[in-house]
């Protein structure tokens, strides 16, 4: 296949990158864990998240919620934030606010027994709905006394998860899922007013867009503050099993962004809410931890075509998860078993996070987007892009790219490249046997081939036009930069005398 991009000054495109928003993580207490401060560091340093969304903020790990019986019988509840403590400073010395996510039930106020993950999470509502709240503004009295209100303020917060699937929420009951969240969105206002709440956090499937519709219909005939609504995308369709692992095919980019859309006309269909933020709290391909697309190069190129995407219909979005210290499951058993994580246990970075990586950095003005491509004209001069040949499985069609941009003088081009075979990790370890456990020496080498493969290209000229051409092959991934050169020459330093080009 080919394709002609040809960028001529004055053009426009439609682009709204959203892709540093925020980033997910699996429950908040692994924040703990050394090997995940290793990997938020590098994700980080490469992506530049500005929050963080996880799963079990008042779940028992975390340990916030307290009640002992005194020698006369009566029952005192007190507050433990110790590790809240650390888990929001490690957040904020990363550069990231929390996007705060009111959930899961501390066993204590816990209704009924039922529990999801390997970690038991209680997903029952509470059997006192004002201790609920009591533990809620507890908290942000608490986290305003350690980081200052005006900061606080700043953190959204989401109530609950999921809660029209049976597993996140007793028998996916609706009805008390708004008696919850009208509880507890007063609770927080009442504390901090403009602290902005939101939900109801649904994923996709049968009657998810009606959960979004009735938890409006119910704010405005209560009168309840709503500053956001938030929902989840993912792309796995009816999978099959082997094993502990599932393996399903791929709706397309399409489909999740007209999926999204019918989420975004929901929230217009309302004068009250028209405009009112959609963010997109979690989104991913697959949405099993055991799936092995979350590992490839595959992942990256659907992936990309999402980024391009999720900004024409939401105000941000969150991947699920940055990285693969991750417990849903249990504990991983090996370093690549398609977590959902951008990076492998191990600082092993996946093709993936290249993807965010990549549109993190594409800031400047949009010129040119398809469904392979997305261009902006650089602030400090200059181009750059994000390209990708999106295939399926067993395609082997290579995309042929001809690059035209408005650079009158000399140029040059350098090129990020991330495919199957200059940055796939996952082919080097299945090379290596698929070892459980690594070395020391598998491990350097496999965090090597995690990296993009790094090349300069000396543009041809067509007038004033610079003109690159590129092969992308199968689900492979690029970051182009087109750059003016200004020679800035040393007397008596001659480069040919020793190099031949």
């Amino acid at each position: 296949m080919e394709k002609h991009i040809n960028i001529r000054k004055g053009d426009q495109a439609a682009f709204r990158n959203r892709t540093s928003m925020c980033v997910g993580t699996g429950r908040v207490d692994l924040a703990l864990h050394e090997e995940y401060q290793k990997e938020l560091r590098f994700v980080q340093e490469k992506c530049h998240f500005q929050h963080m969304r996880g799963h079990g903020l008042f779940s028992d790990q975390m340990g916030i919620y307290q009640e002992h019986i005194d020698d006369q019988g009566a029952k005192h509840v007190e507050y433990r934030f110790t590790y809240l403590d650390r888990v929001m400073d490690s957040y904020l010395e990363n550069g990231m606010k929390p996007f705060l996510e009111l959930g899961f039930m501390p066993k204590a106020l816990a209704a009924g027994e039922q529990t999801i993950f390997y970690w038991q999470g209680h997903t029952t509502p509470p059997k006192d709905m004002d201790a609920w709240c009591a533990l809620v503004q507890e908290t942000l009295r608490h986290l305003v006394k350690r980081y200052g209100r005006e900061e606080v303020e700043s953190w959204p917060c989401e109530i609950w998860n999921e809660p029209n699937l049976a597993g996140f929420w007793e028998n996916a009951d609706k009805q008390k899922y708004l008696e919850l969240y009208r509880a507890t969105a007063l609770a927080v206002k009442t504390v901090l007013p403009q602290m902005p709440v939101g939900g109801p956090a649904i994923c996709g499937g049968e009657g998810s867009q009606q959960w979004i519709d009735d938890f409006l219909s119910f704010c405005k005939q209560n009168h309840l503050p709503v500053d956001f609504v938030t929902r989840h995308a993912y792309m796995g369709q009816t999978p099959e099993r082997k094993g502990k692992y599932l393996y399903h095919p791929m709706g397309s980019v399409e489909g999740l962004i007209q999926e999204m859309q019918v989420s975004r006309n929901i929230i217009d269909s309302y004068p009250e809410y028209m405009g009112l933020p959609l963010y997109i709290t979690e989104f991913n391909t697959s949405y099993n931890p055991l799936c092995p697309i979350h590992d490839t190069n595959y992942n990256a190129a659907l992936c990309a075509g999402l980024l391009s995407r999720l900004g024409d219909v939401a105000e941000g979005y969150s991947y699920w998860t940055f990285g693969d210290v991750f417990e849903e499951s249990g504990i991983p058993p090996r370093p690549f078993h398609g977590g959902f994580g951008l990076m492998a246990n191990g600082l092993i970075p996946k093709p993936t996070l290249w993807a965010f990586s990549f549109f993190a950095d594409l800031q400047g003005d949009a010129v040119y987007k398809d469904d392979a491509a997305v261009l902006v004209k650089r602030n400090g001069g200059g181009y750059e892009g994000v390209l990708w040949n999106l295939r399926e499985m067993g395609s082997r069609e290579t995309l042929e790219v001809q690059l035209a941009v408005p650079i009158a003088e000399e140029a040059v081009a350098l090129i990020d490249r991330v495919d199957e075979e200059t940055c796939n990790p996952l082919k080097t370890w299945h090379l290596m046997g698929e070892p459980f456990d690594l070395n020391q020496e598998q491990l350097s080498f496999l965090r090597a081939v995690g990296q993009p493969r790094q090349e300069v290209v000396q543009p041809e000229r067509d007038g004033e036009q610079a003109v690159i051409r590129l092969t992308l092959s199968p689900n492979a991934l690029l970051r182009v930069r087109i750059l003016p050169v200004e020679r800035q020459l040393d007397e008596g330093y001659d480069y040919g005398y020793y190099c031949q080009d």
